[in-house]
């Protein structure tokens, strides 16, 4: 079992991000994603120091054997919903299965929420987190609530977590910025508190033409501000549901080039082909990042076909092969619109490579980085990777190299955030006893 968070690093570190333990800490023989093995990585004052082949260990140093394993950079859930983490059930279970009744359910529900209750659940789910390697989230958090409950507990999470996990916050108005009546204000006062990003949802308006107007008010809000912009974009089966074009539109008309991300972009995947080799186009020029949520697309897409049923899933590969910036992101831990998940970004990849039909050693690769550098990189995150000088952030996976990792789910054998072991996981060994085969065998082979 792995050990993590506030049962083990709080006690270490506890919420002042100094350490009590090593300060110098030395990977031996570890394997890199870009191909790279045999080599040893020190950190020092929680900054990667060298990497290099047999590194003398310094006086009092941690030795980590790596064993050959890889060496990642931390996870990154590019996209979730942590004031809804957890909540499955409550306050019944989405008998339907569908995104609308989840929207329902969670309607209901909010007027039951109470801060300490929020805390709680996000709070585990961040444990969860940490023994998973998964070291930066993007929770988007409804402001639809006058109270602004949901804000106000996160932006706590926030800050108790800061210390091993970089939590990035969006204003997020679940019922239509124009929709509800007091969403706009809201999210301006969300942002005031310290809310990071600005966030929408123009398909849940109540005209295309509504959608589209949200899209340009958030868009011009984002760019006064000098904010970043991340939109739940056609969240949909419909083909005519084109939100993300008009998020391309106000992205390129008002330089948020680099700061603008339309998520899910489900109706993509029902749109006609020529539309689609014009979209695409345009969400690359106007540098607007792509995040696909595997799991929860699969799930609640394509529940009113009968057969053929549609994937739902956006176009992965060919906003990839276009140019496009495209993450992956967990999106939902049991809540009204799933109820399964572990917060495992190794998971999240599984899925989308299958569901994208990415089998080529290239795009299994590619899966990895979308829950990696190309989610670090729609968070905006600074000194991300493993490079000398950089933080000593990065997790050491029971893995040969990315697509075995993808393929075993693999162990996170250790998790180092600043130079300091923050969770670890014994090797997962198998032990069998057949008659003429030896008693134990690995099991990864």
């Amino acid at each position: 079992m792995a050990t993590s968070c506030r049962d083990s690093v709080t006690r270490a570190i506890g919420f002042s991000g100094r350490s009590e333990s090593m300060s110098v800490l030395l990977l031996r023989n570890v394997s890199f994603t870009d191909g790279r093995t045999g080599l040893d990585v020190l950190a020092q004052g929680g900054r990667i120091a060298a990497i290099e082949p047999s590194l003398p260990v310094p006086e009092g140093a941690q030795v980590i054997e790596g064993q050959g394993h890889l060496l990642s950079p931390p996870f990154v859930d590019a996209h979730f919903h942590m004031d809804a983490t957890l909540s499955y059930g409550l306050p019944r279970v989405n008998v339907s299965g569908t995104l609308l009744e989840g929207i329902a359910l969670w309607g209901e529900l909010k007027p039951q929420l109470t801060q300490e209750a929020l805390v709680e659940r996000a709070m585990r789910h961040c444990d969860w987190a940490v023994a998973k390697g998964l070291l930066a989230i993007r929770s988007h958090v409804d402001v639809c609530d006058d109270r602004l409950l949901a804000v106000e507990a996160l932006l706590h999470v926030k800050q108790r977590v800061k210390p091993y996990i970089d939590l990035q916050l969006v204003a997020f108005p679940q019922d239509g910025v124009l929709r509800s009546p007091t969403a706009l204000a809201n999210l301006k006062r969300a942002l005031d508190k310290g809310v990071d990003v600005v966030g929408g949802i123009p398909h849940f308006e109540r005209t295309m033409a509504e959608g589209a107007e949200s899209v340009r008010v958030l868009c011009e809000l984002a760019a006064e501000r000098g904010l970043m912009i991340d939109m739940h974009c056609d969240e949909s089966d419909d083909p005519m549901s084109r939100h993300i074009e008009t998020l391309a539109f106000h992205t390129q008309r008002l330089g948020l080039h680099g700061r603008a991300t339309g998520s899910h972009l489900t109706s993509m995947h029902s749109m006609d082909n020529y539309y689609a080799s014009k979209l695409i186009p345009l969400v690359a020029e106007a540098q607007v990042n792509a995040v696909a949520n595997p799991l929860i697309n699969i799930t609640l897409q394509g529940r009113h076909d009968t057969y053929p049923k549609r994937r739902g899933m956006t176009r992965v590969p060919e906003l990839m092969a276009a140019g496009v910036n495209v993450a992956f992101g967990h999106d939902c831990v049991m809540d009204p619109w799933y109820s399964l998940g572990s917060a495992d970004m190794l998971e999240v990849a599984h899925m989308g490579l299958h569901v994208a039909q990415m089998t080529s050693q290239m795009q299994m690769r590619a899966c990895f980085d979308a829950v990696t550098v190309n989610s670090a990189r729609v968070l905006g995150l600074k000194d991300y990777g493993i490079e000398v000088g950089l933080p000593a952030n990065f997790v050491l996976l029971q893995a040969r190299d990315a697509i075995e990792a993808i393929r075993l789910r693999a162990t996170r054998l250790a998790v180092v955030r600043n130079g300091e072991v923050i969770a670890r996981t014994p090797e997962a060994t198998a032990s069998i006893a057949l008659p003429g085969r030896p008693d134990s065998v690995d099991w990864m082979t």
